[in-house]
C-alpha cells in the first residue's frame, strides 16, 4: 500500500507542477527562481505531466511496454502541439510534424502491445 500511495502522490506532484509550467510558465519561473523561458517551459512541462500520467498508467497496466509506450505517445504528442503553439518563439518548422510522426509510430506500436496483452488474458481464460 505505500508503495501506491507514493505513486499516486508523486503522480499528483508532478501533474500539477506540469500543469503550472504549461498554463503559466512566468509565474513557475519566478517561483522557482528560474529564467522565463516560455518555450523551455512549455516543454518542461509537458515532460513532467508525461511522467505524471506514466505514473499513474502504472497503477491500472503492469507491463511495462504498455505503460512507457503509452506515456511516450502523451507525452511526445503535447511536445509536437506545442513546437505548433510556440512557432513565434523560434524552433525549426519541421519540429512539430517530425515529432508527431513518432507519436504515430508508438501509437501503432502501443495498440499492437495492447492486443497481444488481450490475446493473452483471452487464452489464459479459456485455459481456466
Amino acid at each position: 500500500m505505500f508503495v501506491k500511495i507514493t505513486v499516486v502522490v508523486a503522480a499528483a506532484t508532478m501533474l500539477v507542477t506540469g500543469v503550472w509550467m504549461r498554463i503559466d510558465p512566468a509565474s513557475f519561473a519566478e517561483w522557482a527562481n528560474w529564467p522565463n523561458h516560455e518555450h523551455f517551459l512549455h516543454d518542461a512541462g509537458v515532460f513532467q505531466i508525461g511522467i505524471g500520467m506514466m505514473m499513474v498508467c502504472a497503477l491500472w497496466w503492469r507491463d511495462v511496454l504498455a505503460v512507457v509506450l503509452a506515456g511516450y505517445v502523451f507525452t511526445n504528442t503535447f511536445h509536437a502541439v506545442n513546437h505548433v503553439l510556440d512557432r513565434h518563439l523560434g524552433g525549426s518548422d519541421d519540429d512539430w510534424w517530425q515529432l508527431g510522426l513518432f507519436s504515430v509510430l508508438a501509437a501503432v506500436a502501443l495498440v499492437l502491445r495492447l492486443r497481444v496483452l488481450s490475446r493473452r488474458r483471452e487464452l489464459t481464460r479459456a485455459r481456466s
